[in-house]
């Protein structure tokens, strides 16, 4: 197995770039984190950066089983509460997706509304739920998949970093050669649609080529002010 990824993160048109991305692929391992600062809660960039440091190098140390990642995520959440602690950081917040592949796994886990898609026996599956108060309304049948993108409640998130309780959510699949993955915060997912994200990997060649097909939808529709978005696209391919 052979991973490959191609990693873009961008300020939009915000002031500042408060995504923090962490990638890793070498031969057969690989490691991937985005971690998406909350706007309005001050010093989003530095807790989204405490959070992916620690679960990128946490998962970089051990590749991690689901327990293990729920409490690197824990680890995380101490993390950016410690940082809390400094003035003008006591209400930051961020969430995360992380991604660890190893061999014939994929582990991965998240918090928030950044989101994991995995791609895998012709079909491409959101593993994440969101934790805003939007996806429950479409988890209890009050509106459609499609209202999510749309919804007005779609940045009232019910889980973050950065306070207690701490409830990340983890997961594990099979790796295999064929298989893709696409880590992005809700700047990027908001404006490109699961369908679209399917066509643009079914003709795509490399990571770097489904990336930009789909940014190339992104900036046709975002509007002035947007917010900062990030990507990760991954990989696995026959080979060593």
């Amino acid at each position: 197995m052979r991973i490959t990824a191609y990693c873009y993160t961008n300020q939009g048109g915000r002031g500042h770039n408060e995504d923090s991305v962490r990638y890793f692929a070498e031969g057969a391992r690989g490691v991937f984190v985005v971690a998406d600062g909350l706007g309005g809660h001050g010093c989003g960039e530095v807790a989204s950066a405490l959070a992916a440091d620690t679960l990128f190098q946490g998962c970089l140390d051990e590749a991690p089983g689901p327990q293990a990642l729920l409490e690197l995520f824990q680890r995380a959440n101490g993390a950016v509460l410690t940082g809390q602690g400094t003035p003008g950081q006591e209400e930051m917040k961020t969430t995360a997706v992380a991604l660890s592949l190893e061999g014939e796994r994929a582990v991965w886990g998240h918090i928030g509304d950044s989101r994991l898609y995995r791609f895998s026996g012709g079909k491409l599956i959101q593993e994440t739920r969101d934790h805003s108060v939007t996806y429950r309304k479409y988890l209890g049948g009050e509106i459609s998949y499609m209202d999510i993108y749309h919804d007005d409640d779609r940045s009232s998130l019910l889980r973050a970093l950065g306070k207690e309780p701490c409830k990340p959510e983890a997961g594990e699949a099979a790796l295999l050669p064929g298989d893709a993955f696409l880590l992005c915060s809700d700047g990027f997912w908001e404006y490109v649609y699961q369908e679209e994200i399917l066509a643009d990997l079914l003709k795509a060649e490399t990571p770097e080529q489904w990336a930009q097909s789909m940014l190339l939808r992104h900036i046709r529709r975002t509007p002035p002010g947007n917010d900062n978005f990030s990507l990760i696209a991954v990989f696995a391919e026959e080979g060593i």
